[in-house]
């Protein structure tokens, strides 16, 4: 199997205070795995060292065969091949959406204006935001920020898309439109990492679960597993708690 993201052996801290203990795992080419677990478990710290947005003090991560902590790595050049949607979109605010969408593609990919223009269009298309393409984020509801931020990230054409918990500050009745775009983008085959509480998305579309917890992965399995019979004790109380609300 092409591994396009890879932990091994990763460990990272803050000051004193361990975030992460030894994490390895893989995310192949098409795969979708869903990051889960309680909150300080680590997994938004994880997703976050896979594009060196966070740096790692153990370890190595490979993206593609590139070394993330590698001294000679470009991590800008590599930002552009993993897309990455935070939780709270990051779009910037004076700029329309055409404009989020082509700063990125005309500045680091060298893509002229009208290609890059072309390219915003089809993706606000696919997003189902076409109508609200000049609008600035400070006009749009959260639910379509974030569908902008997805489409943002997709027009850099990456390799892999990271999402950093994408639903959890939306209103309840806009967390649908944003897993929506979420769960087509899983059948095109887009390989994802998800660190996210909506499990019913992760029983959709994810290929394998990750359970953290204190910095650990406890759980590394086919979602059928971890939905069905999860091993450790804290997996299966956090699954008792999460999936009775």
């Amino acid at each position: 199997m092409n591994n396009i993201i890879q932990f091994q052996n990763v460990s990272k801290w803050y000051g004193d205070f361990q975030v992460l203990s030894d994490c390895s795992t893989q995310v192949a080419k098409g795969e979708v795995v869903v990051v889960c677990g309680p909150s300080g478990s680590g997994k938004s710290t994880l997703i976050k060292c896979a594009n060196g947005l966070e740096p790692f003090q153990k370890g190595h991560i490979h993206i593609d065969g590139i070394s993330v902590g590698a001294p000679e790595t470009q991590l800008p050049k590599l930002r552009a091949r993993i897309g990455m949607v935070f939780q709270h979109f990051e779009l910037f605010p004076h700029l329309t959406g055409t404009e989020n969408l082509t700063l990125g593609q005309i500045k680091v990919l060298g893509r002229s204006d009208e290609e890059a223009n072309a390219k915003a269009a089809s993706l606000l298309a696919r997003v189902g935001m076409s109508v609200h393409a000049n609008k600035f984020p400070g006009q749009l509801s959260g639910g379509q920020q974030q569908r902008v931020a997805i489409a943002r990230a997709l027009a850099m054409d990456p390799l892999a898309m990271l999402f950093d918990e994408p639903t959890s500050a939306l209103d309840p009745e806009m967390v649908s439109e944003v897993l929506d775009v979420m769960v087509q983008l899983a059948s095109e085959g887009m390989t994802m990492m998800v660190v996210t509480h909506e499990m019913g998305f992760a029983r959709k579309v994810s290929n394998r679960v990750i359970f953290m917890d204190q910095g650990k992965i406890v759980e590394d399995c086919t979602k059928d597993d971890f939905f069905g019979t999860p091993r450790s004790h804290r997996a299966k109380e956090f699954l008792s708690k999460i999936l009775d609300h």
